[in-house]
């Protein structure tokens, strides 16, 4: 297979995967309205009085306590774990969704049969103090490049600390709708005046480089000892039969 081969067949595949993403956020975010629609969230009110889960009609606190570690677990914990861990692939194993439990019960949910229940208000004010409370330094930001599956490309911001962009589908503002990310490509510092940035990440490159040119050197170098030894013993004269 040529390079052009390899590099066709893996964007292929990105486009492929980009396009499962797409299909996945649309397939949630249908969900997220019918949920809205018909009324199958609960209210704190009634996932703290102990009503079921509307998804499904399992309990959501069902007062058996954490699950313990399965190398914990005696035979009959274990054996009723495998029990239930069957009955939920059977009513779930073909929705492609994460599973969520709450603390102090052991009844799993599917995360896309099942909407989550409401936090509380201690827990939103913890979240908007961490929101609130921290200042992203546009230094720290890169800009990025996306192609989406519609085509368009977009640019977004992501800190530096990311070796890959790490959403997997965003939104276009030119089709108005979210497409998925068949390729992300890092730009550059967001803000970077002085360019600093840029001349470090250019040096680290420039260094990881230089590093593979020598391990390629060192490999031809080898294989032009091993051809220049074998050219040399096949002209080696073979001896004569006695």
């Amino acid at each position: 297979m040529t390079e052009e081969q390899r590099q066709q067949r893996a964007r292929a595949r990105a486009r492929r995967e980009a396009l499962r993403a797409e299909e996945d956020d649309r397939r949630r975010e249908e969900k997220r309205e019918e949920w809205e629609r018909d009324g199958t969230y609960l209210s704190r009110e009634e996932f703290e009085a102990g009503h079921p889960c509307r998804g499904c009609g399992e309990p959501i606190l069902d007062g058996r306590g954490d699950r313990p570690p399965l190398l914990r677990m005696t035979p009959e914990e274990r054996a009723k774990h495998d029990a239930e861990e069957a009955r939920y692939k059977e009513r779930h194993g073909e929705c492609r969704a994460i599973r969520w439990t709450v603390g102090g019960s052991r009844t799993q949910h599917c995360g896309h049969c099942c909407p989550s229940p409401p936090m509380s208000e201690k827990q939103w004010e913890a979240i908007a103090e961490i929101l609130f409370s921290h200042k992203t330094d546009k230094r720290e930001l890169d800009d990025w490049d996306l192609t989406l599956t519609c085509d368009h490309t977009v640019r977004k911001t992501q800190h530096r600390d990311h070796q890959h962009y790490s959403t997997s589908v965003v939104q276009c503002p030119t089709c108005g709708q979210r497409r998925g990310v068949v390729e992300a490509v890092r730009i550059g510092p967001t803000e970077d005046p002085e360019g600093k940035v840029q001349r470090e990440r250019l040096a680290a490159e420039l260094r990881k480089a230089q590093a593979k040119l020598e391990r390629q050197r060192k490999a031809t170098a080898k294989t032009e000892q091993q051809v220049t030894d074998l050219a040399r013993n096949s002209e080696k004269p073979e001896p004569a039969d006695r």
